[in-house]
């Protein structure tokens, strides 16, 4: 996956979260589908799942919970990048002057998935 590009200030965006499923038995990966189904499309070329958030309302906290969750329970790698927004997008969106704004570009440095610190 490509380092995401900083967007212009004041442009807005939306939140690409990439999902990898993790590998499971049998039992276990159903249940991990059944998870990601709902609230995710699947790209059989990269077999990855996609979903976007443009708000953190409701519905995008939670779509990040059920993500999370699904990460903690079966293993699946999340991982989130600010992008413009596309033209087929009819939802909210984000501001590139906004304090998530802010956030997300500095969970971009580096690589460090959001919420991990960078080392001292």
């Amino acid at each position: 996956m490509t380092a995401p590009q900083p967007l212009p200030e004041g442009a807005s965006w939306i939140l690409q979260i990439t999902i990898t499923s993790a590998q499971a038995a049998k039992a276990q990966w159903n249940e991990q589908l059944d998870k990601l189904r709902p609230i995710a499309g699947y790209d059989e070329a990269t077999q990855t799942w996609s979903a976007h958030v443009g708000a953190l309302n409701l519905a995008g906290l939670g779509t990040l919970q059920t993500l999370f969750d699904t990460a903690r329970a079966y293993g699946t790698e999340v991982r989130l990048a600010p992008v413009p927004v596309p033209k087929s997008w009819r939802g909210p969106v984000f501001t590139g002057d906004s304090e998530i704004a802010a956030l997300i570009r500095t969970q971009a440095d580096a690589g460090r998935p959001l919420g991990h610190l960078p080392l001292a």
